[in-house]
Order: C-alpha cells, then sequence, then structure tokens
C-alpha cells in the first residue's frame, strides 16, 4: 500500500480537476458561440430557451464528476491463485464447475463485462443479484457503461453453493465470459482492530460495520476537522472562533459517537492535528503548523475530551515528530492486530495520504507489529459519485486504471440493522449535518425526477448513500 512513484496521488486528482475544468469551459464556450448563431439567425429568444434546456440536460445526466470514459475496462489484476475455474453464465445463472468449499466469510468478486442499453445512458444502469428466497442485491454502475466490471458477491456464498445465483441486468446487458476470484481471509471481526480516521466520521464512514463488531476495538482520530466552518459563521461566529467551534464539535464526535457501538471513550482518541496541514507538517516534521483558520497552534484544545496521555500533550505542538510520537504510543498500548486506514494509492485526499505515511513510519522499528492492514477509501480520483447507486445497496469495487497495483479485495457484510445503526452514527456527527446548498438540491430534483435518481431519508449528505451499504470493502495487505 505504498504510494506510487511519479506523480503523486494528490497532482493527478489535481490534474484530473484541472482537465475537467479545462474541457468544461472549451465546451462552454462553443455553446455560447453556437446560441449566439441562432440568435442572429433565427430568433432572439431562442438562445434563451435552448440554454435553459441545456442547463436542466447538464444537471440531469452530465453533471457527474467522471473522469475517464464509460467505456473503458477496469484493470485490476487480482491474484491468479484466488480464481475459481469453470465459472461461465449459463442464461441469467451464474453456474461454477469446480466450486470451493465456502463457510460464508468469504470476499468473493466477479468480473462481468456490463453493456449498458440506450435506455442506460440517461437512468443508472444496474446488475441484479438474486439468491434463494430473500437474498437480493444490486449493484450500480456509470451511465454508458460498456466495459469490464468487478461485482462484490460477498454474501452470496451459499447461493453459489446451491447453484441458484442468478444476475440480470438492468439498463444493461451482462453477456460475455466472466470470472470469480474467492479470498477466505481471516475475519478480521475476530481481532482487536484500530481504525486511522484522518477527521471525525472517516471511521464511521468506511469501518463502522467492522469496528462495530469487533472483539475489541480504537478509534484513532488524527485532525479536529474545523476548516470550512460556514456554517457556524452562519450563526454570528467570526471566523476564527466558528473553526474553533467546528473543531471542537468534531472532535467531541469522534470520542462520543463510537459508543453507539458500543466503543467505550477510553479507546477513541482525537490527536487534535489541523485540517489540510498533515502534507506541511510531513515536509518539516520538527516545525509547527498551525491551524489555515482557527487561530490556533495549540492542539491541545481539540485534545480535552481524551481519557489517556499522550508525548504531544506535552508542548501542544502540531509537528509530524509529535504525531509520530503519538502514534507509536497508542500503537504500543493498543496493540492491534488489525490496522485499519486509508489507502493512499486509490483515497487522494491530502489528509488520507499523510494519514497512511504517517503510521507507515510509526510502526518503522516499533516493537509491536500488526498482522494485517486494511485500507479504505472514502474518495477517489476519478469517480466523486462512487459507490454508484441508492442507498443499502451493495458496493461494487471502485474504478481503478493502473494494472500494477497490488490489491486484494476484502469485504464484509452488513445486515440492515447494522447498515441503520451505521446511518444513525452519521447522524450524529455534526460536519454531516448541515443542509445541502441550493445548487445541488435543485440538481437532485431534477435528477429524481428525470434520471431517476433517489437519495436516503436518513440525511442530505451524500455520504448517507455512498457509505450506509450492504458491504464495506477494503484492500488487505498482510505484514
Amino acid at each position: 500500500m505504498q504510494p506510487r512513484t511519479g506523480i503523486s496521488t494528490l497532482s493527478r486528482k489535481q490534474e484530473l480537476l484541472r482537465r475537467h475544468r479545462r474541457n468544461k469551459r472549451v465546451a462552454l464556450l462553443v455553446a455560447l458561440a453556437i446560441l449566439l448563431l441562432v440568435g442572429i439567425l433565427v430568433a432572439w429568444w431562442l438562445p434563451l430557451v435552448l440554454a435553459l434546456l441545456g442547463w436542466i440536460a447538464h444537471e440531469a445526466w452530465f453533471s457527474d464528476h467522471l473522469f475517464y470514459s464509460p467505456s473503458d475496462d477496469y484493470q485490476y489484476q487480482l491474484p491468479e491463485k484466488n480464481e475459481v475455474a469453470g465459472v461461465r453464465l449459463n442464461g441469467d445463472r451464474l453456474v461454477v464447475d469446480q466450486l470451493p468449499v465456502l463457510t460464508g466469510t468469504e470476499t468473493l468478486i466477479l468480473a462481468l463485462p456490463v453493456n449498458s442499453s440506450w435506455l442506460g445512458r440517461f437512468l443508472d444502469p444496474a446488475v441484479e443479484l438474486i439468491g434463494s428466497g430473500a437474498l437480493h442485491d444490486i449493484q450500480t454502475f456509470e451511465r454508458g457503461v460498456n466495459g469490464l466490471r468487478f461485482l462484490n458477491l460477498t454474501g452470496f456464498g451459499t447461493a453459489l453453493n446451491a447453484g441458484a445465483l442468478r444476475i440480470r441486468g438492468r439498463r444493461c446487458s451482462v453477456q460475455g465470459q466472466p470470472r470469480l476470484w474467492s479470498f477466505a481471509h481471516a475475519d478480521a471481526r475476530r481481532e482487536r482492530v484500530m481504525v486511522i480516521a484522518p477527521h471525525a466520521d472517516d471511521a464511521e464512514l468506511a469501518a463502522f460495520g467492522l469496528y462495530s463488531q469487533a472483539d475489541e476495538s480504537w478509534i484513532v482520530t488524527l485532525t479536529a476537522g474545523e476548516i470550512e466552518a460556514e456554517h457556524y459563521q452562519q450563526m454570528g461566529m467570526a471566523p476564527a472562533e466558528a473553526a474553533r467551534v467546528k473543531g471542537r464539535l468534531r472532535a467531541w464526535d469522534s470520542i462520543t459517537v463510537p459508543r453507539w457501538a458500543g466503543v467505550p471513550e477510553s479507546r477513541c482518541v482525537q490527536l487534535g492535528y489541523f485540517c489540510l496541514q498533515l502534507p506541511a507538517m510531513q515536509a518539516a516534521p520538527d516545525q509547527p503548523i498551525a491551524s489555515r483558520e482557527a487561530d490556533l497552534s495549540d492542539t491541545r484544545l481539540f485534545r480535552q475530551f481524551n481519557s489517556l496521555t499522550l508525548p504531544g500533550d506535552a508542548d501542544g505542538a502540531p509537528t509530524w515528530n509529535n504525531l509520530i510520537a503519538d502514534l507509536r504510543a497508542l500503537l504500543l498500548a493498543a496493540r492491534p492486530n488489525v490496522l485499519v486506514m486509508p489507502h493512499a494509492t486509490i483515497d487522494p485526499h491530502p489528509d488520507h495520504v499523510c494519514s497512511q505515511a504517517a503510521v507507515l513510519e510509526a510502526l518503522q522499528g516499533l516493537a509491536w507489529q500488526p498482522s494485517v492492514i486494511l485500507g479504505y477509501a472514502n474518495h477517489l480520483h476519478d469517480n466523486d459519485r462512487w459507490p454508484m447507486g441508492d442507498v443499502y445497496s451493495g458496493v461494487a469495487l471502485p474504478p481503478v486504471f493502473d494494472a500494477g497495483q497490488e490489491l486484494v479485495p476484502y469485504s464484509i457484510e452488513l445486515d440492515l440493522e447494522r447498515q441503520r445503526d451505521k446511518a444513525m452514527a452519521l447522524g450524529m456527527m455534526h460536519d454531516l449535518q448541515p443542509p445541502a446548498p441550493f445548487k445541488r438540491r435543485i440538481r437532485r430534483w431534477l435528477q429524481k425526477r428525470l434520471a431517476g435518481r433517489r437519495w436516503p431519508a436518513e440525511g442530505e449528505n451524500e455520504f448517507f448513500r455512498k457509505a450506509v451499504r450492504r458491504h464495506e470493502l477494503f484492500w488487505r495487505k498482510e505484514l
């Protein structure tokens, strides 16, 4: 799970955004020129009508941040030793000639060509998984998809054993040669787990289902997440005051919300470093890096709810060296068997990339070493909508176009009750509570009416749709 060499994950994301914005500006200029020509040659009012219709079409069907072609194949190179032989589709039924013994906890991944119908260019295409009894799932892909995709069949092992798993396309076809991989991992829920969260809510978004079921769980949050406090400024607070209040609230969330899952506050730690300042700290390890917006250069304000004393408490200096010392102390105190943290080559958020780097540096030469690292991605380079589809549905594998990455998926299944508990945990997080901006609400209304999309009742923030799912997906690396 080391970051790739050459172009960094952050600069790659920035380059994709720059390219997208450049192409959008060019398209707008071309459209403007055409509208002006129509107004001159046909009627002065016609460009206004066409512009309105064009804006509606853009918001309904073309506003997704998708930085690749839906016709591109995902380029996973999953381990050959885990591939299952003799897999084929017999009509809509998945048939496996030499199925290994399945216990029910395996991660099952099916590669299958998915080809959108014409309707699937306007309404989200999806693949329906139908098992025996009430076992059912829908996994959604890009509009206009026409390439290799990877379905998550975790939880369908019994149906596979019985030869009762059917696969049907909705607004797409699934014809072609399927390939199946089975990963019989040890169950991380029977271990001592430590979740590394760059910000309050990252642990819940990625791993609530895992940490709520683990034999013992620790939650370590690295930053207070105090910036972008406009919601609190609207209450009449000055910018610095609003940032400090937001940071304190999110620090409180990071300690208290895991109690909903049964994790005591004594095993929840907020380190209080400052949001989006981890890269600057890493670049100058002994130099304190103050908050961008809170007019603060002491982390102890955001550590006030901790029950543990840490090395960084001595001076409260926001330095990389203090962060490493804090992590070392926590790793030795908790002695986790499973470390859960962001995957730096899939998740491009700068604080997520640096969080992984900090943990790996803290592990160097440490007397205690975990046996397994599970990486997660709460953000992507290429697709801001993943996981696609509706709340409570399954999580297919995300887009990956670097065939050189070594990726071993590890997925767990969440029952409906635990998914709802996860939604309630997210609802307690202050950063996910403010209402959606007006423009986003207009876009959602248009997409609901014209594109058939739905959003959950549990919350307006997009993460309620993305994170409250049938699966939690990680990438496993043994140490």
